[in-house]
């Protein structure tokens, strides 16, 4: 009798261990490091292919408070960038200025339109956005034009989703 007892015992710590381990399996989900997703720009020709924008590039955003941010200071010779997209506002507004070497700044002002969507990936991790671009606005100080290229923004950057076209400076 004393054995069959040690045997129920035995069985039923063997039990609760097994069910922590699986409770405990089921709460430790791989929750995104950064939730935020990029938009991708790249730069390009008038033939549509890829090039390098030689001149200095910030890009300012204006944050929901009221406050500046600038998102991308003074690149130079670049051809593709990725800036953040504001997670819950039905349009961003970016200044891009550009500079070229010896001359005053110039301004453009970019208006992207989109529809946010939430992404729910489990009850342990924070809520994310993603996004589908429905227009974009641009000044044409400096920007000949953009096109939409991929109007889905999530996680996956490979493809740019914009594609931006600047006038040549005489």
């Amino acid at each position: 009798m004393r054995s069959g007892t040690y045997l129920s015992r035995l069985i039923s710590r063997m039990m609760i261990l097994l069910s922590v381990g699986i409770i405990g399996g089921c709460s430790s989900i791989d929750c995104p490091v950064q939730n935020i997703v990029n938009c991708k720009y790249s730069v390009i020709d008038s033939e549509g292919q890829q090039t390098k924008f030689a001149d200095t590039l910030t890009i300012v955003t204006r944050r929901s408070n009221g406050t500046d941010s600038i998102l991308f200071n003074r690149g130079v010779n670049i051809a593709e960038f990725s800036l953040p997209i504001s997670q819950t506002l039905p349009e961003d507004t970016l200044l891009f200025i550009t500079q070229s070497e010896g001359a005053l700044p110039v301004i453009d002002s970019v208006l992207i339109a989109k529809t946010n969507l939430p992404q729910f990936e489990s009850v342990d991790c924070q809520l994310s956005y993603f996004h589908q671009i429905t227009d974009v606005r641009h000044t044409y100080h400096r920007i000949d034009s953009i096109v939409i290229n991929k109007r889905a923004v999530n996680y996956d950057t490979s493809t740019p989703h914009l594609l931006l076209h600047f006038k040549s400076v005489p």
